[in-house]
C-alpha cells in the first residue's frame, strides 16, 4: 500500500472517531461471508457503521486525535473491526446477540468518555443506558412523587366521602 493511500485512510478512520461519540473493537475475522453480510446488514439497520481496519493505522489515527486513547492499544492484535455507533450500547447488543456463534468477539470500546478493554466488559456495556433511556428514568422518578402525592389525596377523599355518607345514612 503507497503512502499516500495509508494517510488517507488514517484520515478517514479519525474523521469517523471524530464524528461518532463511541465506538467498538472486535474480531470477526472467524465469520465466513454469508454471515459477514448478515452483520453488515444488521449494523446498517441498527446505524451502526462497520469498517476492517489494520491495526497500525488504526493507532495512528489515535495518535493524530487529540484524546489518550493508549488503554486501547493492548487491544489492537489480530484482525480488528471497528464500530462506529451515537448510541451507546447499540453494538453491545449487536455483539451479545451474537456472541453464542462466539463472534464478533469484543476486544475493546470507547463508549461515553470511558474505555472498556476486553470482552468480560460486554455485558457492562450491553447495561449502559442511552441518552433517551435516561431521560425518561429521570422524568419518571420526577413524575414518581407527585403522582403519589395525587393519588393519596385522590384516595383519601374517596374514603372521607364514604364516611360521611355512611354517617349521614346512619343518622336517618
Amino acid at each position: 500500500m503507497k503512502k499516500e493511500d495509508k494517510g488517507l485512510i488514517i484520515q478517514q478512520i479519525a474523521a469517523n472517531l471524530q464524528e461518532y461519540e463511541n465506538f467498538y473493537l472486535a474480531d470477526i475475522a472467524t465469520l465466513n461471508a454469508a454471515k459477514t453480510t448478515t452483520l453488515r446488514r444488521e449494523c446498517n439497520k441498527q446505524g451502526i457503521k462497520l469498517m476492517m481496519v489494520k491495526n497500525t493505522l488504526l493507532q495512528k489515527a489515535f495518535e493524530s486525535l487529540e484524546g489518550n486513547y493508549e488503554e486501547l492499544y493492548p487491544a489492537l492484535t489480530g484482525n480488528t473491526a471497528i464500530m462506529f455507533s451515537n448510541v451507546a450500547n447499540a453494538p453491545a447488543k449487536l455483539i451479545d446477540k451474537y456472541q453464542k456463534e462466539a463472534v464478533p468477539a469484543l476486544k475493546g470500546a470507547y463508549v461515553q468518555e470511558s474505555f472498556f478493554v476486553g470482552a468480560e466488559t460486554l455485558q457492562s456495556l450491553v447495561n449502559i443506558k442511552s441518552k433517551p433511556e435516561l431521560i425518561g428514568d429521570v422524568i419518571a422518578l420526577l413524575q414518581s412523587p407527585a403522582k403519589n402525592v395525587i393519588s393519596a389525596l385522590q384516595s383519601g377523599g374517596t374514603i372521607i366521602h364514604g364516611v360521611l355518607k355512611t354517617l349521614s345514612e346512619k343518622e336517618n
